[in-house]
């Protein structure tokens, strides 16, 4: 039974892999199940055990990469202790040391971003996608609540979590499209100037 469950997760892999690969080359509405099970060396069958159709395929490969929501949610919610602009602010540095310190995660994103059209077949990957993306700007928000008496005039907690994700999204778009203009960047640096923006008292 053992053998049998490792074998199945080895199969599993493969097929996150070839689809890895292919999605990167071709895109993916341009890759289809059966070439990344030809891709995998493996039948059309054991692709559909493991996934129930391509959008349940792409949603399981962004989440070898990201944190899953309720993961999300548990850590961002540790940021409470201390000073929780300072944890957030350190969180989304961190989200960029990954891009830059994990290629596979440099792959995926590159998918993501610049190879990815969410076509009806992609729906539920789709809704699933942006839901993760409302749930980060909301935990966000909350985070700027706690300290919104610290926030510029005229910031509310809502303004500074959107232009905080807004410059998240923009630097993993630049950073995926080009790598080496950034790799020798700090990604603590890229961050500094939206928060001295947004924060009165930043010191960091």
């Amino acid at each position: 039974m053992r053998r049998t469950k490792e074998e199945a997760e080895k199969t599993r892999i493969a097929i996150l892999t070839s689809a890895e690969q292919l999605f990167l080359e071709r895109g993916v509405a341009h890759t289809s199940l059966d070439q990344i099970a030809r891709h995998a060396g493996v039948t059309r069958g054991a692709v559909y055990w493991h996934f129930q159709n391509k959008a349940h395929l792409f949603h399981e490969m962004l989440s070898q990469v990201r944190l899953p929501p309720e993961q999300l949610a548990e850590r961002m919610s540790g940021c409470d202790q201390g000073d929780p602009l300072e944890a957030l602010f350190r969180l989304s540095s961190e989200t960029l040391t990954l891009l830059k310190d994990d290629e596979r995660r440099l792959r995926v994103f590159t998918i993501l971003l610049h190879r990815c059209e969410f076509t009806e077949e992609l729906k539920e990957a789709e809704e699933r996608h942006y839901a993760f993306v409302d749930l980060f700007i909301q935990l966000c928000q909350e985070l700027f609540a706690k300290a919104s008496d610290r926030l510029q005039p005229g910031v509310t907690p809502r303004i500074a979590a959107h232009a905080l994700h807004g410059l998240v999204v923009g630097l993993f778009t630049d950073w995926t499209r080009k790598p080496e203009v950034f790799n020798r960047e700090d990604p603590a640096e890229l961050f500094r100037p939206l928060f001295r923006g947004l924060v009165r008292d930043w010191r960091l």
